[in-house]
């Protein structure tokens, strides 16, 4: 019935830092930027890899989600990547906080957690 994941959409408080965060420093392409004047929101279209598959949102004065990996709701977002270690150390580079790399206890692939400009917890799963 469902072919994969279309996209994940985020609605960001900061739309300029969070473009920064997403595109600048985990390196996404624009697919295509748009201003919907009706909304006063920005929509942009960002492509993972092969993959179109993240939308930013920004709208004025967005009510805060407060989260943690076991409140309901979305726990997290996680992007595959060829290696974990050089993932994180050039996030580290970057002066973005890297949380310890584990190992899955089931897999046992590397994986690490990061945090965007909203907080939002996003994963670094080895492929």
């Amino acid at each position: 019935m469902f072919n994969r994941v279309h996209h994940v959409a985020i609605i960001c408080s900061d739309y300029a830092r969070s473009k920064r965060f997403y595109v600048e420093i985990l390196g996404f392409k624009i697919v295509r930027e748009v201003y919907r004047e009706d909304r006063r929101s920005f929509k942009l279209d960002l492509q993972i890899g092969d993959q179109y598959q993240l939308e930013l949102f920004s709208f004025p004065n967005p009510p805060s989600r407060p989260s943690s990996p076991e409140a309901s709701g979305l726990r997290h977002i996680a992007f595959e990547v060829d290696d974990v270690e050089d993932t994180a150390r050039r996030l580290n580079d970057l002066g973005i906080a890297v949380e310890p790399i584990r190992v899955d206890e089931v897999t046992n692939k590397y994986f690490t957690f990061v945090r965007d400009p909203d907080d939002l917890p996003i994963e670094i799963y080895e492929r």
